[in-house]
């Protein structure tokens, strides 16, 4: 079931244009540690057969050589314990303004739907290493999401359909923030504004799994 959810979900990335060719990756939490895409995967020809199942310390013991980016989700099923998938893309906004070291500030109550008044950028270090996973974990405390300078984007969610969600959420509202700035200078809203928006998503539509409400 969770192999077919994320070839599901990673070929659902692709053809939204938020994974290219293999600059992204896509695990679920299982009871002896995750399901993960392979390393140089293709988010439109990866069937669930070839997913590699990997534990926590990497190892994969059915064979197989999982996504370069292993150790990172393996840092966020560790901080977000209510995380059941993990995506992680180079989609172009979020890449562009990770490019720029900065995270999303609270231009929009929507930034709410990570878990806080922002979403943190981790710094910059090689990728596919233990070193960005710790970073990625840091910025990821208390969040369902964060950037990466000069490289991409993390989010997390409890069900494959959230974390297709996140991450097309992420995307849109990076790429809104962009063209505010082209603009002029984003108003940001004030922690006031955003503990009342926190309160209205209390008793705003159907609950969801992801929305920030505690």
């Amino acid at each position: 079931m969770k192999r077919d959810q994320v070839a599901w979900l990673y070929k659902a990335l692709g053809e939204r244009g938020l994974i290219e060719g293999s600059a992204g990756n896509v695990s679920a939490r299982t009871p002896d540690g995750m399901v993960i895409t392979p390393s140089g995967g293709d988010p439109l020809a990866t069937p669930a057969s070839a997913l590699v199942d990997v534990r926590m310390d990497g190892t994969a013991p059915v064979g197989g050589t999982p996504s370069s980016e292993w150790a990172m989700h393996a840092a966020a099923y560790r901080v977000c314990p209510d995380a059941a998938f993990v995506v992680h893309t180079h989609a172009d906004a979020c890449t562009a303004l990770a490019c720029l070291g900065e995270g999303l500030p609270a231009f929009h109550y929507m930034v709410l739907q990570f878990g806080g008044a922002d979403v943190r950028c981790a710094a910059y270090v090689t990728f596919g290493t233990n070193a960005l996973a710790e970073l990625a974990a840091e910025a990821l405390r208390d969040r369902t999401a964060c950037l990466l300078a000069n490289h991409g984007m993390i989010v997390s969610a409890g069900s494959a359909k959230a974390a297709f969600n996140q991450a097309v959420l992420l995307e849109t509202l990076c790429r809104q923030y962009l063209l505010a700035r082209s603009a002029g200078t984003p108003r940001l809203l004030t922690a006031q504004d955003m503990a009342d928006a926190r309160d209205r998503f209390k008793t705003y539509g159907p609950r969801t799994s992801h929305a920030p409400l505690s």
